[in-house]
């Protein structure tokens, strides 16, 4: 008789044995998880960097003609849905495959959705947008919980620094990919673009399968496997709402009403509605201790200052990219370089300041705080946006209507900074806060207030006119995060006593 497909409970961990190392020292799962997510990111990034200018080139040109301001939003809607796709996909994670083959399948959803969108034409976009969003929605929060599992509960600067050089190490492929993909997109054809992005996917999954043999059984079983009633009832209640989507959207296109519209609304309705229910849910589940409720109910804070800091994070893949096409001087020596290009920026100014995080980090411990390290992340992206607004001033009275590339330069910096400070820590927070057995979902949580903010930061632009961003523009999003980083600074003592990190 076969083994169930979903293991009634979880066997202990077994660690890889120690002297199972690579190159440099490290061990062999951090080199398997690195390669992975190296491609992943390539993939991802390497999309991102040409979806937006696709998406507003004109259809004379094979793109699909919108509007800066809807691209935008799609852009940010599209990420909002990667982001909720995270909490099913660590509840996955956690409770019917385990992570390790969670982050498998998740990768080969991925790989699909960039096959699609690889096809000429624009029937499979959208679908393939979909099947890229529920792919890392299952990969990231089961990736991240991976990385965790090898490290001591009590080893926090430990694993905050593990995380930084992680986070560091895959800028390496989110560096190349906008360079390869943007110039083959924007120059030869957008979708052979998005077919190298395809192409980097399948590499990330040969080099997983091959290297987790060196996971021990960690990441095999779930930690806490859902009884056959629990999965009869969400499989009830996924094929239900399956249901009422198709008959909707069916009638709404028999109609002759359908607009790609009304599902960006949809998800942004869901960016809303399902952070809510799911702090609701955690914080009604019995097996929370008083302790474990005080620190979600405290990670509430933590969780809004997150939504702020991706709602401006996020516009660097879509308002600075418009930017960086309408507003910025980019011939150099007679060569216009691609707007795409300055997507690369980001991840060379990570590479370059993660280092230093990771040190301060390291060398700081726990004196400083959580909230303390959000608040100098909110900072570097207030900065950013300060620097964006003194370029669209410097622009709008330049007589080209173009600024030096440097002015876009100093911003990726400063967003790179705030990026560094911020993300790697929330991640690591997220698991250091997470209640026992739910650590994948929180680390879902977490990215769900990047669903939040790119749903909030998405639609910014189309709400404030939809043309070029304006200095007024940039200015009111720097305040947003300026606030927001001294809230965070003046609460730092109070939350820390409640969430212990």
């Amino acid at each position: 008789m076969s083994a169930p497909i979903y293991p009634r409970a979880a066997e202990p961990a077994r660690p890889p044995r120690a002297g199972s190392r690579g190159p440099l020292g490290r061990p062999r799962w951090f080199f398997t998880l690195f390669a992975t997510d190296v491609w992943e990111r390539f993939s991802f990034y390497g999309m991102s960097a040409i979806l937006v200018l696709y998406a507003t080139a004109p259809a004379s040109g094979g793109g699909l003609g919108m509007s800066s301001g809807d691209a935008a939003a799609l852009y940010g809607l599209y990420l909002a849905a990667v982001f909720v796709a995270s909490v099913p996909g660590g509840w996955i994670g956690d409770r019917l495959l385990g992570a390790r083959r969670a982050v498998l399948y998740g990768g080969v959803l991925i790989g699909l959705g960039h096959v699609s969108l690889a096809v000429p034409g624009h029937p499979l976009f959208y679908p393939g947008l979909l099947l890229i969003a529920a792919g890392t929605g299952l990969l990231k929060p089961n990736m991240a919980g991976l990385l965790s599992a090898f490290y001591a509960p009590e080893d926090r600067a430990g694993r905050d620094a593990g995380f930084a050089v992680f986070y560091m190490s895959v800028q390496l492929s989110s560096l190349v990919a906008p360079l390869v993909v943007g110039a083959v997109g924007e120059t030869v054809d957008w979708h052979l673009g998005f077919g190298l992005a395809a192409f980097g996917m399948a590499l990330g999954l040969l080099q997983y399968v091959r290297g987790t043999r060196h996971f021990g059984t960690v990441g095999h079983a779930p930690e806490r496997a859902a009884t056959p009633a629990q999965r009869t009832r969400v499989l009830r209640g996924t094929g239900l709402a399956v249901a009422v989507l198709v008959a909707g959207y069916g009638t709404d296109a028999a109609l002759g009403m359908f607009r790609i519209a009304h599902v960006m609304a949809l998800t942004g309705l869901l960016t809303v509605l399902v952070p809510v229910l799911f702090f609701w849910r955690l914080l009604r589940d019995p097996r929370l201790t008083r302790a474990e409720r005080v620190r979600v109910k405290t990670y509430v804070w933590l969780f809004l200052a997150s939504a702020v800091f991706w709602a401006l994070s996020l516009q660097g893949g879509s308002v600075f990219s418009v930017f960086a096409r309408d507003a910025t001087d980019r011939t150099v020596l007679g060569f216009t370089v691609p707007a795409s290009w300055f997507q690369a920026a980001l991840p060379l100014f990570v590479l370059l300041t993660a280092p230093l995080f990771a040190a301060l980090w390291k060398r700081a411990g726990d004196r400083i705080t959580t909230a303390a390290k959000f608040a100098i992340g909110m900072v570097c992206v207030g900065a950013a946006f300060t620097v964006m607004a003194l370029a669209a001033w410097q622009a709008a009275s330049a007589a080209d209507g173009r600024v030096p590339a440097v002015w876009l330069l100093l911003a990726f910096l400063l967003l790179a900074a705030g990026e560094v400070a911020f993300a790697p820590v929330g991640m690591s927070a997220a698991t250091a806060v997470a209640p026992a057995t739910f650590v994948s979902q929180m680390v879902g949580l977490f990215w769900l207030a990047g669903a939040l903010g790119g749903g909030l930061g998405g639609n910014a632009l189309r709400v404030a006119g939809g043309g070029s961003p304006s200095p007024a523009y940039f200015f009111a999003l720097a305040l947003a995060a300026l606030v927001t980083g001294l809230c965070l600074f003046l609460g730092r003592g109070a939350l820390a006593r409640k969430l212990g990190v």
